[in-house]
């Protein structure tokens, strides 16, 4: 566990202290949005092993979180099956904020205002630790991906692109 100002803590840390999992913090000085490839360079993060959260909308009306590699896309098919759904597609960056309670860049599958279901791609398995975001622009967490198991619901699938 890393401990930080209280200050410095996001609602992501707050949700990994209580459940007590061990995580780090990574973080490099950042004003707005940055891809993750950015991220991942700056912090040194391995790429393969770094994630980017994207929060989805599906026909029904209902919001799912994507957990996907930095260097690749989704297949919205995959997503669509992964999550039940017809079809899925990317909610506008203007509502990010809204939904999630982060803002774009700063979006993490953990501490959401409200929990969606979540998908991680399966790839995600083959590390024993992966940096997703921090909840806050210029910092990630590097976490045991079997650790987010214990904390949201969520599953493991393959819907990103060939």
């Amino acid at each position: 566990m890393v401990i930080l100002a209280k200050e410095a803590k996001t609602n992501a840390m707050r949700m990994l202290d209580k459940h007590r999992i061990n995580y780090e913090v990574l973080t490099y000085e950042c004003k707005e949005f940055v891809s993750g490839l950015n991220m991942a360079v700056h912090t040194g993060a391995e790429i393969s092993q770094s994630f980017k959260t994207l929060l989805m909308q599906g026909k029904s009306g209902n919001y799912y979180v994507y957990v996907v590699p930095i260097a690749c896309e989704v297949d919205l098919k995959l997503a669509a099956k992964a999550a039940k759904e017809k079809s899925v597609e990317m909610i506008p960056v203007k509502e990010i904020t809204k939904v999630s309670g982060y803002v774009r860049g700063g979006c993490s599958p953990l501490g959401m205002k409200k929990q969606f279901p979540t998908f991680v791609q399966e790839s995600a398995l083959n590390y024993n630790k992966i940096y997703i975001s921090g909840g806050r622009i210029g910092t990630s967490i590097c976490m045991d991906p079997r650790d987010l198991e214990k904390m949201i619901p969520m599953t493991y699938a393959d819907f990103i692109t060939k």
